[in-house]
């Protein structure tokens, strides 16, 4: 093969390769309003409908010896509260702070 014949063919294959990424884009680009848009908002309102019907009610209070073990106290607060605590969520080794939801 001669030398003009290597270039032409380095110069074909760089304009296919282009080519073929421009196109990858643009499909990219309609999967992503045809599937992903869609498939996120049909994933949220299962989520809202979920939310909808789940019950609010704080579970019953089970004192596991197992769970809730305070060998020291935390470095924040009282001490007895982990550091992202939420009443209604996390019971303390003695129950629930509050009965009100």
């Amino acid at each position: 093969m001669s030398s003009a014949t290597l270039a032409a063919r380095r110069v074909l294959a760089a304009a296919a390769s282009h080519a073929a990424e421009e196109g990858g884009a643009r499909t990219w680009k309609i999967l992503t309003f045809v599937l992903a848009f869609p498939g996120v908002g049909v994933c949220m309102a299962n989520a809202y409908m979920k939310m909808q019907h789940h019950s609010h009610h704080q579970p019953e209070f089970v004192p596991y010896s197992h769970l809730r073990i305070r060998t020291k106290k935390f470095p924040w607060g009282d001490g007895n509260h982990s550091l992202f605590h939420n009443p209604h969520a996390n019971a303390l080794p003695d129950g629930f702070e509050s009965s009100e939801h």
